[in-house]
């Protein structure tokens, strides 16, 4: 790697780890908030998918934006931006209204991912793309930031003021802190990477570089999408409440656990990226989702028993339940998938179309994360039609399994058309003449 590269590498990767810690923190806020403003939960899923609604919106447009005018620009912009509602929501007078307003603004933040992925493709030559935009997709481990800074900061700093004022204390300090993170990282990025000039697609058309929209396998690609990041986005968000109210466990204790489930899912990004350039992303797909399914499985398994009626009364058999370690490994196991299987989705991208990774990657991103906004009320809506809480994992394992069979069904395709003569002859000697 270059060093020019190498820096745009890494303060991107930086810049997209701030930006996914505002982009979910109130995965963790909306628990005091919740206390505050005496909220529902249904409320609160909604204050949390409507950030999720604006980080998913803007993905396709900022990444043909990128392609054109270079991701540099818009990266500092969008730091900038992003900024002023987070100071804002430490420091309005709110209500519920107000939070709905600043938490859609403040989700501006997400529209990063597709920004990045088309300014690395275009400083990393094709053999390293897969390693590169598995680094940069790791900063998804922004979403464990607030996880752990947010409920001590909550904690010690209620009632208090800090640097005349500028951060108040309690819950508010965490949007106050980012904002001026942000602002300190668009001068870094300004001062610190290379101009992209050379790097841009000026003058192609702009009507041509949404030609490949078309194409159905950007849409399968972006049902892949919303399993392994879709899904995660909405675990990471969703998870504390989870905890809190399953296992009865304080805030920091859930945040805590759910950083579990956080890390995996976004630190084996890279080592997902360089398995796909070694071994090939389908491979990788089938093991990703294949894994999910596992474990998804028995997370959806309903706590109880079977009831049988025998002459001597009713029985109770087969009880079931998941103690909080099993649980929190299990969802460790399906972060760790999500993790390979998010790279291993985005290695698709380049290499089906090396032309239009802002265009591709900006609607595979858009429908990902739109399915993180989709899904927390989902999980509210057949949690109260169920009365299970694992219904939870039971609207992921059905999501999953759908993905799952889209996918085999299409290579198997794909195979009989590149070998025809097989066709209706699984039960003769071709075959295993053919094999041989």
């Amino acid at each position: 790697m270059s060093k020019s590269s190498t820096r745009v590498l890494s303060l991107s990767t930086f810049a997209f780890t701030l930006m996914f810690a505002v982009w979910l923190m109130f995965g963790v806020l909306g628990i005091p908030i919740q206390k505050e403003f005496g909220l529902s939960d249904s409320q609160l899923a909604w204050l949390s998918s409507v950030a999720i609604l604006n980080g998913s919106i803007w993905r396709l447009f900022l990444g043909v934006l990128t392609d054109r005018i270079g991701g540099k620009r818009v990266t500092i912009v969008m730091l900038l931006v992003t900024s002023i509602p987070a100071y804002l929501l430490a420091h309005m007078t709110l209500n519920y209204h107000w939070l709905l307003v600043l938490a859609f603004l403040v989700g501006f933040a997400g529209n990063l991912f597709s920004v990045g992925i088309a300014w690395n493709s275009h400083w990393f030559e094709r053999k390293r793309q897969g390693f590169a935009l598995g680094v940069f997709g790791a900063g998804n481990v922004g979403a464990s930031v607030t996880k752990f800074i947010g409920p001590p900061i909550i904690a010690g700093t209620i009632g208090g003021s800090y640097l005349g004022g500028i951060i108040p204390g309690g819950w508010r300090f965490v949007p106050a802190l980012y904002s001026i993170l942000l602002v300190f990282t668009a001068i870094a990025i300004l001062l610190l990477t290379p101009a992209d000039s050379v790097r841009v697609q000026t003058t192609r058309p702009l009507k041509e570089m949404f030609i490949p929209l078309k194409y159905v396998q950007v849409w399968r690609f972006s049902l892949y999408y919303v399993v392994v990041f879709g899904a995660y986005v909405a675990l990471a968000s969703w998870m504390p409440k989870y905890y809190v109210s399953v296992y009865n466990m304080n805030l920091h204790d859930a945040a805590l656990l759910t950083a579990l489930f956080i890390f995996p899912a976004s630190l084996l990004r890279p080592f997902g990226g360089h398995l796909s350039d070694k071994i090939g992303a389908r491979r990788l797909m089938y093991a990703s989702f294949g894994t999910m399914l596992c474990a998804l499985f028995l997370l959806a398994a309903p706590f109880g028993h079977i009831v049988l009626e025998t002459a001597q009364g009713a029985k109770n058999i087969l009880p079931f339940s998941l103690g909080i370690v099993p649980f929190t490994l299990l969802l460790f196991i399906v972060g760790c998938a999500m993790g390979i299987g998010k790279a291993a989705v985005f290695k698709h991208i380049p290499e089906y179309f090396p032309k239009d990774v802002g265009a591709v990657g900006g609607l595979v991103g858009t429908l990902g994360a739109l399915g993180g906004f989709l899904l927390p009320p989902l999980f509210v809506s057949v949690k109260g039609w169920t009365g299970l809480p694992q219904s939870t994992f039971i609207v992921l394992f059905l999501l999953t399994l759908i993905a799952s069979l889209w996918m085999h069904f299409t290579i198997i395709r794909m195979l009989h058309r590149a070998t025809p003569e097989l066709d209706n002859r699984i039960d003769t000697a071709t075959l295993e003449k053919v094999g041989n």
